[in-house]
């Protein structure tokens, strides 16, 4: 079992890699014997990252800005892998962003253009550039990162709900269009406990947690692995264009 999850000797991309569920991908891939790519907005975050990488497993770590919304560092992302390493075997896009906004009708165009850019725009540009030099060469793993938004969208997250939404549906494109080398796949969290749940209010998620998750409570980071690992190694060798659902059951709860 423990040859199906290796990684020796593949590089592994991550956006937003430096922190929440990207970081403990990052190190899991790792661990697992990968060397590792981590792009993100904070070079300096993925920077203190890509340090304690190679302390801990002593795999190659590139620390990179990157802004999934730019369709120019989607390109500079590419040709620094492909400089670099000279190949990549599993590109995770898992960089996103979801602003609060009042209401539908105050959601304005800045807010909607930059939430579907990130979410949608720079997974779609960048699995374009690595899907067609992964096929080109020996193959991978294309994962994205959705969200249950994308199934059970709420009113506050419409813009962030349609661009994951897209998400979805682009990768199943992607499993016919750079098959049968290249696999594509989704992990659709529910809501974790990651830097992001600060801004929440815990106490009043816990109790909604306990009546509405099977599960009753919020993810972990560390849960994401897993699924991750499986995706990311030849223990999917026949998966491609899954949507694979980590939310405790959250979403299509009965009722």
């Amino acid at each position: 079992m423990d040859n199906m999850f290796n990684l020796t000797g593949r590089v592994a991309v991550v956006t937003g890699g430096s922190r929440g569920l990207g970081r403990e991908m990052v190190m899991a891939f790792a661990r697992h014997g990968a060397d590792v790519v981590i792009a993100s907005r904070k070079v300096d975050a993925c920077e203190a990252l890509a340090a304690e990488v190679v302390a801990e497993t002593g795999r190659r770590a590139t620390p990179t800005a990157f802004h999934a919304g730019r369709w120019d560092d989607c390109e500079a992302l590419h040709r620094l892998v492909y400089d670099e390493y000279g190949r990549c075997d599993v590109l995770v896009n898992n960089a996103g962003m979801s602003p609060l906004y009042p209401s539908l009708v105050e959601v304005s165009e800045d807010l909607f253009d930059k939430v579907m850019a990130v979410n949608f725009k720079g997974p779609f540009r960048l699995s374009a550039l690595f899907g067609a030099s992964m096929a080109a060469a020996s193959g991978g793993s294309i994962i994205n990162v959705s969200s249950i938004a994308a199934v059970a969208p709420s009113p506050d997250e419409l813009v962030y709900a349609g661009a994951k939404s897209a998400l979805n549906t682009l990768t199943t494109g992607l499993s016919h269009a750079y098959g049968p080398t290249v696999r594509a796949n989704v992990i659709m969290p529910g809501p974790f406990l990651t830097d992001i749940a600060k801004a929440w209010d815990l106490d009043a998620f816990n109790v909604r947690a306990a009546q509405e998750i099977p599960l009753a409570r919020g993810g972990e980071a560390h849960e994401v692995v897993g699924a991750a690992l499986y995706l990311a190694s030849d223990a999917s060798s026949y998966t491609t264009g899954a949507v694979i659902k980590i939310d405790g059951g959250l979403a299509h709860r009965p009722g």
